[in-house]
Protein backbone atom coordinates (compact mmCIF):
# COMPACT_ATOMS: atom_id res chain seq x y z
CA UNK A 1 0.00 0.00 0.00
CA UNK A 2 2.90 1.95 0.79
CA UNK A 3 3.98 1.85 -3.11
CA UNK A 4 2.16 3.72 -4.50
CA UNK A 5 2.28 7.07 -2.69
CA UNK A 6 5.82 6.84 -3.25
CA UNK A 7 5.68 5.97 -7.01
CA UNK A 8 3.04 9.00 -6.98
CA UNK A 9 5.56 11.51 -5.92
CA UNK A 10 8.42 10.43 -7.95
CA UNK A 11 6.11 10.97 -10.87
CA UNK A 12 5.63 14.09 -10.05
CA UNK A 13 8.97 15.24 -9.28
CA UNK A 14 10.34 14.06 -12.54
CA UNK A 15 7.01 16.09 -14.44
CA UNK A 16 8.42 19.08 -12.62
CA UNK A 17 12.15 18.91 -13.69
CA UNK A 18 11.15 17.83 -16.99
CA UNK A 19 8.85 21.05 -16.57
CA UNK A 20 12.04 22.92 -16.31
CA UNK A 21 13.76 21.77 -18.20
CA UNK A 22 11.04 22.67 -21.45
CA UNK A 23 10.58 25.67 -19.81
CA UNK A 24 14.72 27.03 -20.10
CA UNK A 25 16.13 29.05 -22.63
CA UNK A 26 16.83 27.63 -25.70
CA UNK A 27 20.10 26.51 -26.93
CA UNK A 28 20.34 28.53 -29.35
CA UNK A 29 18.73 31.74 -27.50
CA UNK A 30 21.34 31.42 -25.22
CA UNK A 31 24.28 31.01 -27.39
CA UNK A 32 23.44 33.54 -29.68
CA UNK A 33 22.40 36.46 -26.85
CA UNK A 34 25.42 35.10 -24.38
CA UNK A 35 28.01 34.88 -27.48
CA UNK A 36 27.33 39.56 -27.42
CA UNK A 37 29.31 39.53 -24.10
CA UNK A 38 32.70 39.75 -23.26
CA UNK A 39 32.29 36.75 -20.75
CA UNK A 40 29.96 34.36 -22.80
CA UNK A 41 30.68 31.11 -20.76
CA UNK A 42 28.87 32.13 -17.22
CA UNK A 43 26.03 33.59 -19.26
CA UNK A 44 25.44 30.65 -21.02
CA UNK A 45 26.02 28.10 -17.85
CA UNK A 46 23.72 30.18 -15.51
CA UNK A 47 20.79 30.81 -18.15
CA UNK A 48 20.76 26.54 -19.13
CA UNK A 49 21.21 25.61 -15.40
CA UNK A 50 18.76 28.47 -13.91
CA UNK A 51 15.32 26.67 -12.53
CA UNK A 52 14.87 29.86 -10.74
CA UNK A 53 14.30 32.04 -14.09
CA UNK A 54 10.57 31.63 -16.10
CA UNK A 55 10.86 31.23 -19.91
CA UNK A 56 10.34 34.42 -21.44
CA UNK A 57 11.27 34.93 -24.93
CA UNK A 58 14.54 36.97 -25.44
CA UNK A 59 13.22 39.38 -28.13
CA UNK A 60 15.54 42.29 -27.62
CA UNK A 61 18.79 43.82 -26.26
CA UNK A 62 16.88 45.40 -23.18
CA UNK A 63 15.76 42.10 -22.43
CA UNK A 64 18.73 40.54 -22.64
CA UNK A 65 20.50 43.00 -20.41
CA UNK A 66 17.68 42.81 -17.66
CA UNK A 67 18.36 39.05 -17.62
CA UNK A 68 21.87 39.62 -16.73
CA UNK A 69 21.94 42.60 -14.08
CA UNK A 70 19.26 39.39 -12.74
CA UNK A 71 22.16 36.72 -13.28
CA UNK A 72 24.64 39.19 -11.50
CA UNK A 73 22.41 39.84 -8.91
CA UNK A 74 21.67 36.65 -7.73
CA UNK A 75 25.45 35.34 -7.62
CA UNK A 76 25.67 38.74 -5.53
CA UNK A 77 23.00 37.50 -2.92
CA UNK A 78 25.04 33.78 -2.97
CA UNK A 79 28.06 35.55 -2.88
CA UNK A 80 27.02 37.61 -0.17
CA UNK A 81 25.65 34.65 1.93
CA UNK A 82 28.67 32.50 1.39
CA UNK A 83 30.94 35.03 2.54
CA UNK A 84 29.34 36.03 5.26
CA UNK A 85 29.28 31.64 6.34
CA UNK A 86 33.36 32.10 6.12
CA UNK A 87 33.58 34.61 9.17
CA UNK A 88 34.30 32.26 11.61
CA UNK A 89 37.28 30.06 8.98
CA UNK A 90 39.17 33.44 9.61
CA UNK A 91 42.58 32.20 11.22
CA UNK A 92 43.57 35.77 12.47
CA UNK A 93 42.92 39.24 12.75
CA UNK A 94 44.35 40.46 9.05
CA UNK A 95 42.03 37.43 7.51
CA UNK A 96 38.83 38.93 9.67
CA UNK A 97 39.94 42.30 8.51
CA UNK A 98 39.63 41.93 4.66
CA UNK A 99 36.44 39.43 4.94
CA UNK A 100 34.76 42.02 7.02
CA UNK A 101 34.95 44.36 4.13
CA UNK A 102 34.38 41.66 1.67
CA UNK A 103 31.25 41.34 3.44
CA UNK A 104 30.05 45.10 3.70
CA UNK A 105 31.12 45.20 -0.59
CA UNK A 106 28.72 42.33 -1.60
CA UNK A 107 26.33 44.10 0.32
CA UNK A 108 26.75 47.68 -1.41
CA UNK A 109 26.70 45.68 -4.60
CA UNK A 110 23.85 44.20 -3.55
CA UNK A 111 22.09 47.82 -3.90
CA UNK A 112 23.36 49.03 -6.79
CA UNK A 113 21.75 45.86 -8.34
CA UNK A 114 18.81 46.31 -6.85
CA UNK A 115 19.16 50.22 -8.01
CA UNK A 116 19.36 49.05 -11.35
CA UNK A 117 16.43 47.02 -11.67
CA UNK A 118 14.04 48.94 -9.66
CA UNK A 119 11.29 49.92 -11.99
CA UNK A 120 9.95 52.79 -9.94
CA UNK A 121 13.68 54.61 -10.28
CA UNK A 122 14.08 56.88 -12.65
CA UNK A 123 17.66 56.15 -14.19
CA UNK A 124 19.36 57.01 -17.17
CA UNK A 125 21.96 54.80 -19.55
CA UNK A 126 24.74 56.74 -17.55
CA UNK A 127 23.30 56.26 -13.89
CA UNK A 128 23.00 52.82 -14.78
CA UNK A 129 26.72 52.20 -16.26
CA UNK A 130 27.79 54.30 -13.18
CA UNK A 131 26.00 51.96 -10.53
CA UNK A 132 27.26 49.29 -12.83
CA UNK A 133 30.70 50.23 -12.28
CA UNK A 134 30.89 50.97 -8.75
CA UNK A 135 29.78 47.57 -8.49
CA UNK A 136 32.47 45.83 -9.93
CA UNK A 137 34.73 48.44 -8.23
CA UNK A 138 33.14 46.99 -4.68
CA UNK A 139 34.26 43.33 -5.66
CA UNK A 140 37.59 44.42 -6.99
CA UNK A 141 38.23 45.99 -3.65
CA UNK A 142 37.25 43.05 -2.24
CA UNK A 143 40.08 40.80 -3.58
CA UNK A 144 42.39 43.78 -3.43
CA UNK A 145 42.23 44.02 0.62
CA UNK A 146 43.17 40.17 1.38
CA UNK A 147 46.14 40.96 -1.29
CA UNK A 148 47.05 43.90 0.88
CA UNK A 149 47.68 42.67 4.01
CA UNK A 150 49.14 39.58 2.82
CA UNK A 151 46.24 36.84 3.49
CA UNK A 152 44.96 35.95 0.12
CA UNK A 153 45.95 32.51 0.01
CA UNK A 154 42.87 30.49 2.20
CA UNK A 155 39.65 32.58 2.26
CA UNK A 156 39.52 34.82 -0.46
CA UNK A 157 39.54 31.50 -3.14
CA UNK A 158 36.33 30.20 -0.95
CA UNK A 159 34.82 33.93 -1.57
CA UNK A 160 35.35 34.06 -5.57
CA UNK A 161 32.86 33.25 -7.85
CA UNK A 162 31.44 34.90 -11.55
CA UNK A 163 29.67 37.65 -10.27
CA UNK A 164 32.64 39.57 -11.56
CA UNK A 165 32.48 38.26 -15.03
CA UNK A 166 28.73 39.00 -14.85
CA UNK A 167 28.74 42.59 -14.18
CA UNK A 168 31.59 43.06 -17.07
CA UNK A 169 28.65 41.58 -19.24
CA UNK A 170 26.62 43.70 -17.95
CA UNK A 171 28.41 47.13 -18.36
CA UNK A 172 29.64 45.73 -22.39
CA UNK A 173 25.58 45.54 -22.86
CA UNK A 174 24.42 49.00 -21.81
CA UNK A 175 27.54 50.56 -22.64
CA UNK A 176 26.98 54.31 -23.17
CA UNK A 177 27.91 56.11 -26.14
CA UNK A 178 28.89 59.77 -24.68
CA UNK A 179 28.14 62.92 -26.60
CA UNK A 180 29.19 66.42 -26.34
CA UNK A 181 26.05 68.19 -24.65
CA UNK A 182 25.87 71.90 -24.76
CA UNK A 183 27.05 73.32 -21.50
CA UNK A 184 24.47 74.15 -19.21
CA UNK A 185 25.23 75.16 -15.57
CA UNK A 186 23.71 78.02 -13.29
CA UNK A 187 25.90 79.85 -10.35
CA UNK A 188 28.90 78.35 -11.61
CA UNK A 189 27.53 74.84 -10.45
CA UNK A 190 26.52 72.12 -12.84
CA UNK A 191 23.07 71.38 -13.41
CA UNK A 192 22.72 68.27 -10.91
CA UNK A 193 23.24 70.35 -8.17
CA UNK A 194 19.53 71.15 -6.44
CA UNK A 195 18.86 74.96 -6.01
CA UNK A 196 18.63 74.85 -2.43
CA UNK A 197 22.10 73.19 -1.99
CA UNK A 198 23.38 75.98 -4.37
CA UNK A 199 21.95 78.55 -1.65
CA UNK A 200 23.49 76.63 1.08
CA UNK A 201 26.54 76.69 -0.42
CA UNK A 202 26.68 80.32 -0.98
CA UNK A 203 28.50 82.44 1.06
CA UNK A 204 28.30 81.83 4.98
CA UNK A 205 24.43 80.44 4.51
CA UNK A 206 24.71 76.58 5.31
CA UNK A 207 26.25 76.95 8.67
CA UNK A 208 22.71 79.02 10.13
CA UNK A 209 20.78 76.66 8.27
CA UNK A 210 22.17 73.81 10.02
CA UNK A 211 20.04 70.92 11.50
CA UNK A 212 22.08 70.42 14.10
CA UNK A 213 25.75 71.56 15.46
CA UNK A 214 29.01 69.73 16.38
CA UNK A 215 31.37 71.57 19.16
CA UNK A 216 34.17 70.28 21.14
CA UNK A 217 33.64 73.23 24.16
CA UNK A 218 30.00 71.78 24.35
CA UNK A 219 28.15 74.28 22.86
CA UNK A 220 26.61 72.49 20.28
CA UNK A 221 24.07 69.46 20.56
CA UNK A 222 27.22 67.23 19.92
CA UNK A 223 30.54 66.81 20.51
CA UNK A 224 31.56 64.20 17.79
CA UNK A 225 30.93 64.10 14.56
CA UNK A 226 30.39 60.18 14.42
CA UNK A 227 27.27 61.30 16.56
CA UNK A 228 25.73 63.43 14.57
CA UNK A 229 26.48 61.94 11.50
CA UNK A 230 24.72 58.29 13.18
CA UNK A 231 21.95 60.61 14.22
CA UNK A 232 20.77 61.80 11.01
CA UNK A 233 17.97 60.19 9.37
CA UNK A 234 18.37 57.10 7.71
CA UNK A 235 16.72 58.22 4.37
CA UNK A 236 15.77 61.62 4.10
CA UNK A 237 14.55 63.60 0.46
CA UNK A 238 15.86 67.09 1.85
CA UNK A 239 18.89 68.24 3.09
CA UNK A 240 20.20 67.70 6.68
CA UNK A 241 23.09 69.99 7.66
CA UNK A 242 25.58 69.15 10.20
CA UNK A 243 27.70 72.04 11.14
CA UNK A 244 30.99 71.38 12.80
CA UNK A 245 32.45 74.12 14.98
CA UNK A 246 36.14 74.64 14.68
CA UNK A 247 38.37 72.44 16.30
CA UNK A 248 40.41 69.11 16.14
CA UNK A 249 38.07 65.94 16.24
CA UNK A 250 40.43 63.33 16.29
CA UNK A 251 37.67 59.99 14.91
CA UNK A 252 36.94 57.95 12.68
CA UNK A 253 33.73 59.12 10.77
CA UNK A 254 31.29 57.11 8.64
CA UNK A 255 28.36 58.92 6.67
CA UNK A 256 26.13 55.78 5.50
CA UNK A 257 22.55 58.28 4.92
CA UNK A 258 21.81 60.31 1.97
CA UNK A 259 21.86 63.74 1.64
CA UNK A 260 23.96 64.92 4.51
CA UNK A 261 26.32 67.88 4.71
CA UNK A 262 28.91 68.68 6.57
CA UNK A 263 30.15 72.17 7.07
CA UNK A 264 32.83 73.52 9.21
CA UNK A 265 34.22 77.05 9.70
CA UNK A 266 37.09 76.14 6.88
CA UNK A 267 40.17 74.75 5.96
CA UNK A 268 42.58 74.62 8.82
CA UNK A 269 39.97 75.53 11.61
CA UNK A 270 37.21 72.58 11.18
CA UNK A 271 39.88 69.05 10.98
CA UNK A 272 38.42 65.75 11.38
CA UNK A 273 42.04 63.79 11.77
CA UNK A 274 42.39 60.02 12.07
CA UNK A 275 46.00 57.71 11.87
CA UNK A 276 44.58 53.90 10.25
CA UNK A 277 46.68 52.71 7.78
CA UNK A 278 48.12 49.65 5.70
CA UNK A 279 50.83 49.68 7.71
CA UNK A 280 48.78 49.67 11.22
CA UNK A 281 46.94 46.39 10.35
CA UNK A 282 43.93 47.78 8.08
CA UNK A 283 42.83 47.78 4.77
CA UNK A 284 43.40 50.62 2.06
CA UNK A 285 39.54 50.74 2.26
CA UNK A 286 39.37 50.67 5.98
CA UNK A 287 41.94 53.70 6.75
CA UNK A 288 39.80 56.04 5.73
CA UNK A 289 39.68 58.65 8.57
CA UNK A 290 36.39 59.51 7.11
CA UNK A 291 34.02 57.58 4.69
CA UNK A 292 30.90 58.65 2.77
CA UNK A 293 29.03 55.41 1.79
CA UNK A 294 25.41 57.31 1.40
CA UNK A 295 24.22 59.87 -1.86
CA UNK A 296 24.33 63.14 -2.49
CA UNK A 297 26.59 63.96 0.10
CA UNK A 298 28.24 67.38 0.52
CA UNK A 299 31.52 69.28 2.62
CA UNK A 300 32.38 72.76 2.79
CA UNK A 301 35.24 74.18 5.16
CA UNK A 302 36.42 70.97 6.37
CA UNK A 303 39.87 69.85 6.22
CA UNK A 304 40.54 65.88 6.32
CA UNK A 305 43.54 64.77 7.66
CA UNK A 306 45.60 60.97 8.15
CA UNK A 307 49.04 61.29 10.14
CA UNK A 308 49.73 57.43 9.99
CA UNK A 309 52.65 58.95 7.63
CA UNK A 310 54.86 58.28 5.23
CA UNK A 311 56.26 54.96 6.69
CA UNK A 312 52.77 53.31 7.25
CA UNK A 313 52.03 53.21 3.43
CA UNK A 314 48.50 53.43 2.45
CA UNK A 315 46.35 55.67 4.50
CA UNK A 316 43.27 57.57 3.50
CA UNK A 317 42.18 60.61 4.45
CA UNK A 318 38.55 60.55 3.12
CA UNK A 319 37.55 57.97 0.90
CA UNK A 320 33.93 58.84 -0.83
CA UNK A 321 31.82 55.86 -2.63
CA UNK A 322 28.99 58.76 -2.67
CA UNK A 323 26.99 59.26 -5.75
CA UNK A 324 26.68 62.92 -7.10
CA UNK A 325 28.85 64.35 -3.97
CA UNK A 326 30.59 67.48 -3.82
CA UNK A 327 33.76 68.73 -1.95
CA UNK A 328 34.04 72.44 -1.83
CA UNK A 329 36.58 74.50 -0.39
CA UNK A 330 37.82 71.26 1.54
CA UNK A 331 41.85 70.13 2.54
CA UNK A 332 42.75 66.58 2.36
CA UNK A 333 45.95 66.23 4.26
CA UNK A 334 48.04 62.71 4.19
CA UNK A 335 51.17 60.93 2.64
CA UNK A 336 50.54 58.05 0.34
CA UNK A 337 46.69 57.05 -1.06
CA UNK A 338 45.33 60.41 0.89
CA UNK A 339 42.03 60.97 -1.21
CA UNK A 340 40.28 57.71 -2.35
CA UNK A 341 37.86 58.64 -5.07
CA UNK A 342 36.50 55.29 -4.69
CA UNK A 343 33.14 55.61 -7.09
CA UNK A 344 30.17 56.90 -8.66
CA UNK A 345 30.12 60.83 -9.35
CA UNK A 346 31.93 63.36 -7.61
CA UNK A 347 32.84 66.78 -8.03
CA UNK A 348 35.61 68.80 -6.32
CA UNK A 349 36.15 72.76 -6.32
CA UNK A 350 38.54 75.28 -4.88
CA UNK A 351 39.79 71.94 -2.91
CA UNK A 352 43.99 71.43 -1.66
CA UNK A 353 44.87 68.03 -1.95
CA UNK A 354 48.44 66.74 -0.31
CA UNK A 355 50.32 64.25 -0.26
CA UNK A 356 53.28 61.38 -2.46
CA UNK A 357 52.41 57.93 -3.44
CA UNK A 358 48.91 57.76 -5.56
CA UNK A 359 47.61 60.64 -3.84
CA UNK A 360 44.18 61.09 -5.39
CA UNK A 361 43.21 57.19 -6.68
CA UNK A 362 39.95 55.27 -7.20
CA UNK A 363 37.71 54.23 -9.64
CA UNK A 364 35.12 56.99 -9.03
CA UNK A 365 34.09 59.25 -12.46
CA UNK A 366 35.56 62.59 -10.82
CA UNK A 367 36.47 66.16 -11.82
CA UNK A 368 38.87 68.48 -9.92
CA UNK A 369 38.19 72.31 -11.00
CA UNK A 370 40.23 75.13 -9.53
CA UNK A 371 41.97 72.58 -6.83
CA UNK A 372 45.55 72.79 -5.87
CA UNK A 373 47.34 69.40 -5.72
CA UNK A 374 50.19 69.59 -3.22
CA UNK A 375 53.45 67.10 -4.02
CA UNK A 376 54.99 66.50 -0.42
CA UNK A 377 58.39 65.07 0.32
CA UNK A 378 58.31 61.13 -0.09
CA UNK A 379 60.67 58.57 1.59
CA UNK A 380 61.96 56.95 -1.75
CA UNK A 381 62.09 60.45 -3.62
CA UNK A 382 59.29 59.22 -6.29
CA UNK A 383 55.71 60.65 -6.08
CA UNK A 384 52.91 60.17 -8.13
CA UNK A 385 49.84 62.27 -8.92
CA UNK A 386 46.89 59.63 -9.32
CA UNK A 387 46.61 56.21 -9.67
CA UNK A 388 42.92 55.55 -11.55
CA UNK A 389 41.56 51.86 -11.08
CA UNK A 390 39.49 51.31 -13.89
CA UNK A 391 39.49 47.28 -14.41
CA UNK A 392 37.18 47.53 -17.33
CA UNK A 393 37.24 49.32 -20.52
CA UNK A 394 33.09 49.57 -20.11
CA UNK A 395 33.25 51.40 -16.90
CA UNK A 396 32.53 55.04 -17.32
CA UNK A 397 35.35 56.43 -14.59
CA UNK A 398 38.32 58.22 -14.57
CA UNK A 399 39.91 61.31 -12.95
CA UNK A 400 40.04 64.60 -14.86
CA UNK A 401 42.06 67.75 -13.29
CA UNK A 402 40.61 70.86 -15.18
CA UNK A 403 42.17 74.26 -14.29
CA UNK A 404 43.65 73.66 -11.17
CA UNK A 405 47.73 73.82 -9.86
CA UNK A 406 50.21 71.00 -9.45
CA UNK A 407 52.96 72.65 -7.49
CA UNK A 408 55.21 71.67 -4.55
CA UNK A 409 54.43 71.68 -0.84
CA UNK A 410 56.84 73.50 1.78
CA UNK A 411 58.16 70.56 3.02
CA UNK A 412 59.41 68.95 -0.26
CA UNK A 413 62.91 69.04 -0.20
CA UNK A 414 66.47 67.76 -2.75
CA UNK A 415 65.89 65.90 -6.01
CA UNK A 416 62.44 64.40 -6.01
CA UNK A 417 60.84 62.57 -9.35
CA UNK A 418 57.29 63.79 -9.82
CA UNK A 419 54.39 62.11 -11.93
CA UNK A 420 51.13 62.56 -13.04
CA UNK A 421 50.14 59.07 -12.67
CA UNK A 422 50.58 55.68 -13.01
CA UNK A 423 48.04 53.05 -14.18
CA UNK A 424 46.82 51.14 -11.04
CA UNK A 425 44.64 49.05 -13.19
CA UNK A 426 44.34 48.08 -17.16
CA UNK A 427 41.81 51.01 -18.20
CA UNK A 428 43.55 53.64 -15.87
CA UNK A 429 42.16 56.79 -17.18
CA UNK A 430 43.44 59.94 -16.47
CA UNK A 431 43.30 63.86 -17.90
CA UNK A 432 45.24 67.24 -17.08
CA UNK A 433 43.32 69.37 -19.15
CA UNK A 434 44.18 73.75 -18.68
CA UNK A 435 46.01 73.37 -15.52
CA UNK A 436 49.47 74.68 -14.17
CA UNK A 437 51.81 72.24 -13.73
CA UNK A 438 55.60 73.54 -11.72
CA UNK A 439 58.94 72.34 -12.73
CA UNK A 440 58.77 69.53 -10.24
CA UNK A 441 57.23 67.33 -12.85
CA UNK A 442 59.07 64.62 -14.49
CA UNK A 443 59.51 65.91 -18.44
CA UNK A 444 58.41 62.22 -19.10
CA UNK A 445 55.10 63.20 -17.22
CA UNK A 446 54.00 59.92 -16.58
CA UNK A 447 55.36 56.41 -14.81
CA UNK A 448 55.17 52.96 -15.30
CA UNK A 449 53.34 50.56 -12.70
CA UNK A 450 55.20 47.30 -13.15
CA UNK A 451 56.91 47.00 -17.04
CA UNK A 452 54.63 47.09 -19.62
CA UNK A 453 51.36 47.02 -17.71
CA UNK A 454 48.64 48.74 -18.98
CA UNK A 455 50.76 51.01 -21.65
CA UNK A 456 48.81 50.27 -24.28
CA UNK A 457 44.88 50.05 -22.55
CA UNK A 458 45.12 53.11 -20.46
CA UNK A 459 44.21 56.03 -21.56
CA UNK A 460 46.24 59.58 -20.48
CA UNK A 461 45.52 62.61 -21.97
CA UNK A 462 46.95 66.09 -21.51
CA UNK A 463 45.46 69.62 -23.19
CA UNK A 464 46.56 72.98 -22.92
CA UNK A 465 48.24 72.65 -19.51
CA UNK A 466 50.62 75.62 -18.89
CA UNK A 467 53.70 75.86 -16.49
CA UNK A 468 57.41 75.04 -16.35
CA UNK A 469 56.43 71.10 -16.19
CA UNK A 470 53.83 71.66 -18.80
CA UNK A 471 56.00 70.75 -21.96
CA UNK A 472 55.20 67.12 -23.51
CA UNK A 473 57.76 67.27 -26.13
CA UNK A 474 59.63 64.30 -23.51
CA UNK A 475 56.27 62.48 -22.80
CA UNK A 476 56.08 58.95 -22.77
CA UNK A 477 55.64 57.54 -25.87
CA UNK A 478 53.00 54.63 -24.94
CA UNK A 479 50.19 54.10 -27.13
CA UNK A 480 47.75 54.99 -24.56
CA UNK A 481 49.32 58.32 -24.10
CA UNK A 482 47.61 61.19 -25.82
CA UNK A 483 48.36 64.70 -26.25
CA UNK A 484 44.89 66.29 -26.78
CA UNK A 485 44.81 68.28 -29.27
CA UNK A 486 40.71 68.98 -30.36
CA UNK A 487 38.01 70.39 -27.76
CA UNK A 488 36.25 68.04 -29.23
CA UNK A 489 38.32 65.23 -27.78
CA UNK A 490 39.06 67.38 -24.24
CA UNK A 491 35.49 68.05 -23.59
CA UNK A 492 34.85 64.63 -23.38
CA UNK A 493 36.12 64.73 -19.96
CA UNK A 494 34.45 67.75 -18.60
CA UNK A 495 31.70 68.77 -15.78
CA UNK A 496 29.37 68.52 -18.82
CA UNK A 497 30.38 65.14 -19.99
CA UNK A 498 32.32 63.17 -18.04
CA UNK A 499 29.82 63.30 -14.75
CA UNK A 500 26.66 64.39 -16.50
CA UNK A 501 27.07 67.49 -13.88
CA UNK A 502 24.55 69.36 -15.68
CA UNK A 503 21.95 67.69 -14.60
CA UNK A 504 22.78 67.80 -10.62
CA UNK A 505 25.87 69.82 -9.63
CA UNK A 506 23.59 73.05 -9.75
CA UNK A 507 21.12 72.26 -6.85
CA UNK A 508 24.56 71.96 -4.49
CA UNK A 509 25.04 75.70 -5.33
CA UNK A 510 29.02 74.74 -5.59
CA UNK A 511 30.47 77.46 -8.61
CA UNK A 512 31.55 75.41 -11.92
CA UNK A 513 32.44 74.91 -15.22
CA UNK A 514 30.51 72.74 -17.74
CA UNK A 515 32.57 73.02 -20.34
CA UNK A 516 36.32 73.65 -21.39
Amino acid sequence: MTAFPCLFFLTLIVHFLLSCYVSSYSYNDVKVWCNQTPNPQPCEYLLRNNPSHQYKPIKQKSDFFKLSVQLAQERALNGHANTLSLGPKCRNQRETAAWADCVELYEQTIRKLNKTLDSNTKWSQVDTQTWLSTALTNLETCKAGFYELGVEDYVLPLISNNVTKLLSNTLALNKVQYEEEEPSYKDGFPKWVKAGDRKLLQASSAASKANVVVAKDGSGKYTTVSEAVNAAPKSSSGRYVIYVKGGVYNEQVEIRANNIMLVGDGIGRTIITGSKSVGGGATTFRSATVAVVGDGFIAQGITFRNTAGAANHQAVALRSGSDLSVFYRCSFEGYQDTLYVYSDRQFYRECDIYGTVDFIFGNAAVVFQNCNLYCRNPPNKVNTVTAQGRTDPNQNTGISIHNSKVTAASDLEGSVRTYLGRPWQQYSTTVFMKTYLDGLINPQGWMEWSGNFALNTLYYGEYMNTGPGSSTSNRVKWSGYHVITTAAEASKFTVANFISGNSWLPATTVPFTSSL
